[in-house]
């Protein structure tokens, strides 16, 4: 029996659809390995990726003292975030908790950028001209209070993080700094120092594993930089280099250092 038009049409509709994957709901953690688009804006450049139908909002065009550091055109990016109900920013969804990687092999599809579009305003405020206006990047606000913390007690223990297959970067002297000036009033007779090789599991169900030797190169450096830093206690270096396991909940925090300071 032939199909009539109208037979023909229902099943198209039913198969396109089908074929419609509905955007995540708020509070959906999401992981997706893409390119990254970088939008300007009267304001300031915007960085955007697409994944799965869906475009997304990562960062702005910024500095090392923020806290989410911009992708980088000609590699794909590694994002991990939550997605939210909040307004779209840059007609980008928005997500918290955002963590970007920019993957370390050159990708050359991975360069588009989008001219000024005046619908799209983002609220930001340069520093004034110059390294930081004088400062530190990290260091507090002018006119910020400076606590001092009670002198530590006990094993200090600290965790650095890492972007995917990477090392040492510009955004971890501040957490090296934290070790070394707690270092210097703890006094420790021991530091133990251990690198992870981590994973990362993608919302398309894809593994991503560091390469190996990770873990062993990671904390090799850590304990080199607070060694020549003046740390001269006796130092224990480990590692882990196993296959590591991910479950697509805050893989970042497997891509770690753990440093231990031991009285």
């Amino acid at each position: 029996m032939k199909p009539t038009i109208k037979t023909l049409i229902s099943l198209s509709l039913a198969s396109a659809a089908g074929s419609l994957i509905a955007a995540p709901d708020p509070g959906e953690r999401i992981s997706f390995v893409s390119c990254p688009i970088v939008r300007d804006t009267v304001s300031v450049p915007c960085w955007l990726s697409d994944y799965d139908g869906d475009t997304y909002y990562l960062t702005i065009q910024s500095d090392v003292s923020a806290t989410v550091q911009p992708p980088l055109l000609g590699h794909q990016v590694l994002v991990e975030g939550v997605v939210t109900d909040e307004p779209a920013i840059c007609g980008g969804i928005v997500m918290e908790d955002v963590h970007l990687t920019a993957m370390p092999e050159l990708d050359a599809n991975c360069n588009t950028m989008l001219p000024v579009d005046e619908r799209y305003v983002i609220d930001f405020n340069p520093r004034p001209p110059g390294p930081s206006a004088g400062r530190l990047a990290f260091d507090p606000a002018p006119g910020t209070p400076r606590v001092e913390p009670p002198p530590p007690e006990g094993p200090q223990t600290f965790d650095i993080y890492f972007d995917f297959d990477k090392g040492i970067s510009f955004r971890h002297p501040r957490f090296l700094q934290q070790i070394f000036t707690t270092a210097g009033k703890l006094k420790p007779s021991r530091m133990t120092v251990t690198g992870v090789r981590g994973a990362h599991l993608l919302s398309n169900g894809t593994l991503l594993q560091e390469a190996q030797n990770t873990g062993r190169r990671r904390a090799e450096e850590v304990a080199g930089l607070l060694q020549d830093a003046g740390i001269e206690v006796n130092t224990d270096i480990k590692w882990i280099d196993a296959r590591a396991e991910a479950d697509g909940i805050d893989d970042w925090q497997s891509r770690r250092v753990t440093v231990t300071l031991t009285p």
